[in-house]
C-alpha cells in the first residue's frame, strides 16, 4: 500500500535548513525536513502548510515541487513523499505535533546529525545542499 506524504524544504536568510527531530515512528529520534501524510480532500500545498504549522509552529507560503522519494514503512507501507520549497511568513518556532525538537541547521552540519535514511542524498541530488 502506498501512502502519499509531503515535506517542506525551508531555508532562512542565512541559508540554514529547517529540520525536525521525529518524536514517533517511523524515524523516531532522527532529524528530517518537516512533513507528513496528505489528508483526504487535501492537495499537496495545503498539506505542506498544515504539517509545517503543526510540527514547527511556522506559517509558510508553499513554492514549487523539488522532488519525490519512496521510503519503506511498517507492514509493507510505502511512503511516497513529495517535497516542496516553502518560505516562512509568520508564526513562532516551536516543536509540536509529532516533532520532539525543531531547529535551523547549516547544511555543513547535517552530516553530524542522526538524519533519516536517504535525506542527505536526496537533498544533494535535488541541489538543495
Amino acid at each position: 500500500m502506498r501512502t502519499r506524504c509531503v515535506g517542506g524544504i525551508v531555508r532562512d536568510g542565512a541559508g540554514r535548513l529547517l529540520l525536525v527531530r521525529r518524536g514517533r515512528p517511523p524515524g523516531e529520534g532522527l532529524w528530517s525536513i518537516p512533513g507528513g501524510r496528505v489528508e483526504s480532500g487535501e492537495d499537496d500545498p495545503a498539506a505542506v502548510a498544515r504539517e509545517l504549522k503543526e510540527e514547527t509552529g511556522l506559517d509558510v507560503r508553499v513554492g514549487g515541487h523539488v522532488g519525490t522519494v519512496d521510503r519503506p514503512g511498517p507492514d509493507g507501507v510505502v511512503y511516497e513523499i513529495h517535497d516542496y520549497t516553502a518560505t516562512v511568513t509568520g508564526g513562532t518556532l516551536r516543536a509540536g505535533d509529532d516533532a520532539s525538537d525543531v531547529r535551523w541547521v547549516r547544511p555543513d552540519d547535517l552530516g553530524g546529525l542522526p538524519v533519516t535514511p536517504g535525506l542527505i542524498d536526496a537533498l544533494a541530488q535535488w541541489r538543495v545542499l
